[in-house]
């Protein structure tokens, strides 16, 4: 594979799941190239991607510093990049217990966030029948899943060590998803009455530097 930049990012423009190694790789001042697949053409599922990830779904990070060392999942893709590359702690926790905190989070936001917010967008938009009580199933853990986040959040500025780390950085996009679309217009969701501490958390997120460059960048590919 033919590169200019330490990183090749294997991702999706609207894909939720790769902007959040987007936001981890300019954290921390780290270059990638990006190659956005076409869902359409079922590029995610041919053997040019499933060589890198079996799974065919994306994102895949191969870091060519290390041997081509190639790793799939975003959250397990932005631990490597802390593990190995964020030396200072910047964006990451340093000792055990807050280590464990920080996967802790990780864990909730891929096994609770993600598919829930994900089957509440599918069931919204894409499904090809209207299955109205499976709509609000997914609303209404996608409320649930905020207000563990509020309950904890209405105590503390951040998830993990009283910084921002990867387990924050790992929320945002869903988040944008939830807010913008899956809960909008729900009757029983208003983010800056009933959610203030999320509410404050994520314009916290989304104002950083390296993450409002990397929206606006998205922005630009929509």
């Amino acid at each position: 594979m033919s590169h200019g930049k330490q990183f090749t990012l294997f991702t999706h423009a609207g894909g939720p799941n790769g902007w959040k190694v987007a936001f981890t790789l300019a954290e921390l001042g780290l270059e990638y190239v990006p190659k956005y697949l076409d869902f359409g053409k079922q590029e995610q599922k041919g053997p040019e991607y499933t060589k890198y990830n079996p799974n065919g779904r994306i994102p895949t990070l191969i870091d060519h510093a290390n041997n081509d060392f190639t790793i799939w999942e975003s959250n397990a893709i932005m631990t490597y990049l802390v593990e190995k590359y964020d030396t200072e702690h910047k964006i990451s926790a340093s000792n055990l217990d807050d280590k464990m905190q920080q996967l802790q989070w990780l864990f909730f936001q891929a096994s609770g966030q993600g598919p829930y917010f994900g089957q509440a967008v599918w069931f919204s938009k894409f499904h090809p029948e209207k299955v109205p009580s499976a709509v609000e199933r997914y609303q209404k853990e996608a409320i649930r899943v905020l207000g563990v986040l509020e309950s904890v959040l209405a105590k503390q500025e951040w998830l993990v060590g009283g910084k921002c780390t990867i387990a924050d950085l790992s929320f945002i996009t869903w988040n944008q998803a939830a807010f913008g679309y899956i809960l909008k217009d729900h009757p029983d969701f208003n983010l800056q009455k009933d959610y203030p501490a999320v509410n404050r958390w994520h314009n916290a997120l989304v104002s950083r530097k390296a993450v409002a460059e990397q929206l606006a960048y998205k922005d630009s590919l929509m």
